[in-house]
């Protein structure tokens, strides 16, 4: 290529350069461009002589520019300095994914199977770090393996764990199981931290081949079984923002404990209205009133939400951590709000006796249960009682006389409520929604912050009403954001994936059951199967198979239905004060019912792919910190009842063991394949059950077992059990006999 003298006209991307700098290099997508055409790595040298770069600042540039893209992945300098394209040397980017096992996976950024990373690759490198690896063959699984090239970025920079000192040497135990490596601290980084407790430390140096990583402490949380610990290990562990920023802070202080005068024009006055909550005895925000009146032969539903989108305004600090943290967290005993408590239990709660600004959907519903108007509105209400679940069941079914007098004029609303589930239930099993049985249970504590006991919580037909009235205003936002094609996130879920499909029915046909549908089944098909099941000694087994075949619902702007609900549209509209997405969807229909042009919000709207994916992990972030604050709890709540014996199903079957759920109790724990006797156990994954080679036995899901706790471990979060006595069985008849009865009955005929 002769040489030519750079301007910067020959790059396509030149303008948009020329708006972020003084002096614009080359863009990355023309460099991108330029090293695809030459075909080969080219060093600093070759690229600046090329390019015809002369100007020394303009050099400086380039060079900047070339170590910024090799930073990102984008190019890669080889043992010569030349700068290459990746996928031209069989290189590939990702995200790296650790294992509490000491190996990992690289997650692809261009998407694609995980490759798999052996443990002496993971030694320099930790959970979520970003590197560049190259495919080095098949390993003995039939994975794609690969060897660390170089590391692009570090992910962790913060760590939770045990401060331990041995034989002088001090080092951090990690909680998070994603690093199964100890940390290593210098005596002058100790900050004050003593044996055994449990300390917040920041990474100084990171791991390489040939040495630990190194931190300092930067917090000492307390010893391991003080009260709350669980919670401090959970957020730190898994990095939820539990501290606001000041600048959030301050814009929060904004707000007046009472609606401004001037917020409250020009909305509809629903303060009149007997509109209520309905929520737990222990809720502490309300963001959402229910009303219902009789209307010909259907009903007139309002269903007010509290209006956040009138405080929180996009691109502010507020949204801003609100976006950072996606979801409220909910702990036992503990909640991390998405939004300021001056907010979230103040200003946008729906309060009882106080004016509060609300988004309202109004639905007019036939006899049938069915949805045939809706409109939504900006509303000004007033609630005119907070109500518990247990509170309103009494009113409206046990028809306790002193609480239907002590609040007389809201029963006939509530009975009409009550009617108006009765038709939305009916619709809800006409479509075919599916309703699984599933036990929920609420950790209780005593005085002094310790695990007092688990029990169930109860679900009545107070749950159930608003359960219905939620689900309804939800399908109407959803509709609305439809037909007025305004850009928003739906809860999207979708049916089961082929292989998961194959494998459910070829577990149902050993059982003499099938499952309608072809290879697209729909809700109902599922609906329909539960059923045809009630009864059955098995039913708990088939149920638990089912609820295991389906996919996890995500927040994504291209609508695909509900499949679990059965419904062709829907959204997250009623809890915008603890999620995001709910948030969203208040500001789309505001735009739409303000009267504003769809090509403005449109403009102006989030990315909603990169939003829906974000909420998304939020919310498995969130669902993974309450699980793992619970598994200690309950762990605590079992260390001092090794030895005892219990009864308890069987409720995961893997290639390692049992895992029990204790009746009465709801723990889980493991009995390890290798305490289930002397024999080989194979795993049958499509049939949820281990098969004893030499015994015949077999152990699957929804088995009944009396076991023994044999150990606990905080540390791990483990219960491990061992069976009192052999029990199942489950043991099928030798292939031999099998063939030899077959024989006679057919010399029989």
């Amino acid at each position: 290529m002769s040489k030519k003298k750079w301007r910067s006209g020959q790059d396509p991307w030149s303008a948009q350069e020329a708006k972020k700098y003084d002096r614009p290099v080359a863009s990355r997508k023309y460099l991108l461009e330029f090293l695809a055409k030459r075909g080969v790595p080219l060093s600093y040298k070759q690229i600046v002589s090329e390019l015809g770069v002369e100007d020394a600042d303009a050099r400086e540039g380039l060079r900047r520019r070339l170590r910024a893209m090799e930073r990102d992945g984008q190019v890669f300098c080889n043992r010569s300095a030349g700068y290459g394209l990746p996928e031209k040397m069989d290189l590939v980017r990702g995200q790296v994914l650790a294992h509490k096992d000491g190996f990992g996976f690289l997650r692809p950024e261009g998407g694609g199977d995980d490759l798999y990373l052996p443990s002496r690759q993971m030694s320099a490198l930790m959970h979520g770090d970003r590197a560049m690896v190259r495919i080095t063959g098949i390993g003995m699984r039939g994975r794609q393996e690969a060897a660390l090239v170089e590391v692009l970025e570090r992910g962790t920079q913060q760590l939770v764990g045990r401060f331990c000192i041995e034989r002088g040497v001090a080092f951090i135990t990690p909680d998070s199981r994603h690093m199964p490596r100890n940390v290593l601290v210098p005596p002058e980084e100790y900050g004050g931290a003593e044996n055994g407790q449990i300390v917040a430390a920041k990474i100084l140096t990171p791991p390489s081949k040939h040495s630990q990583a190194i931190a300092r402490v930067t917090e000492v949380l307390g010893d391991r079984m003080a009260p709350g610990m669980e919670i401090e290990l959970a957020v730190r562990t898994h990095d939820l923002p539990w501290e606001w920023p000041q600048a959030a802070l301050e814009e929060a202080a904004e707000f007046s404990l009472d609606v401004p005068e001037e917020s409250k024009q020009g909305r509809e006055d629903l303060r009149d209205v007997p509109l209520v909550t309905i929520d737990g005895a222990d809720a502490r925000d309300f963001d959402d009133a229910v009303y219902c009146e009789k209307k010909g032969r259907g009903w007139r539903l309002l269903v007010a939400i509290a209006d956040v989108s009138a405080y929180v305004q996009e691109g502010g600090f507020l949204d801003a951590s609100a976006v950072e943290r996606g979801t409220s967290v909910y702990f036992p005993g503990r909640v991390i709000p998405m939004l300021p408590e001056v907010l979230s239990n103040g200003l946008c709660s729906l309060n009882p006796k106080v004016d509060r600004l609300c988004m309202v959907c109004e639905m007019t519903i036939n006899g049938a249960g069915k949805v045939t108007r809706s409109r939504f509105f900006e509303g000004l209400m007033r609630s005119h009682a907070r109500l518990t679940y247990t509170e309103v069941a009494a009113m409206v079914v046990e028809k306790k006389a002193k609480l239907r007098e002590r609040y007389e004029a809201l029963v006939p609303h509530l009975e009409e409520l009550h009617r108006l589930y009765t038709a939305l239930h009916g619709a809800r099993q006409q479509r075919g929604a599916i309703d699984f049985e599933t036990t929920e249970t609420r950790i209780v504590f005593d005085d002094a912050g310790k695990i007092d006991r688990i029990e169930p919580t109860e679900r009545n037909d107070a749950h159930r009403m608003i359960e219905e009235c939620m689900v309804a205003a939800n399908v109407a936002a959803a509709e609305f954001l439809q037909r007025k094609r305004l850009p928003a996130l739906y809860r999207v879920h979708e049916g089961p994936s082929l292989e998961k499909l194959t494998a459910l029915r070829e577990f149902l046909g050993e059982l003499g059951l099938g499952l309608g549908g072809g290879d697209q089944p729909e809700g109902h098909h599922y609906a329909a199967l539960l059923a045809q099941v009630v009864g059955r000694q098995d039913a708990h087994l088939i149920q638990t198979v089912l609820l295991r075949s389906l996919s996890q619902a995500v927040y994504t702007p291209e609508n695909s239905g509900h499949f679990g609900l059965g419904l062709e549209c829907y959204a997250h509209f009623t809890s915008p004060i603890r999620r995001y997405p709910d948030l969203l969807v208040h500001r789309a229909i505001r735009h739409a019912v303000s009267g504003g042009k769809v090509a403005e919000f449109r403009a102006k709207a989030p990315d909603m792919m990169a939003m829906g994916e974000h909420c998304s992990a939020m919310e498995r972030r969130a669902d993974e910190a309450t699980r793992e604050a619970a598994s200690w709890l309950k762990c605590e709540y079992m260390s001092d009842k090794v030895g005892e014996e219990y009864t308890g199903t069987v409720g995961g079957v893997t290639n390692f063991g049992l895992f029990i759920e204790l009746d009465n109790i709801y723990v889980e724990g493991l009995v390890h394949v290798s305490s289930l006797g002397s024999d080989y156990f194979h795993f049958d994954a499509p049939h949820h059950r281990l098969s004893g080679e030499r015994t015949g036995r077999i152990y699957r899901l929804a088995d009944r077992l009396k076991v023994r706790v044999i150990r606990v471990s905080l540390d791990d979060r483990k219960i491990d059990f061992e069976l009192v006595e052999d029990q199942p069985k489950s043991k099928p008849k030798s292939k031999a006999k099998s063939k030899r009865r077959s024989g006679r009955r057919r010399r029989r005929k």
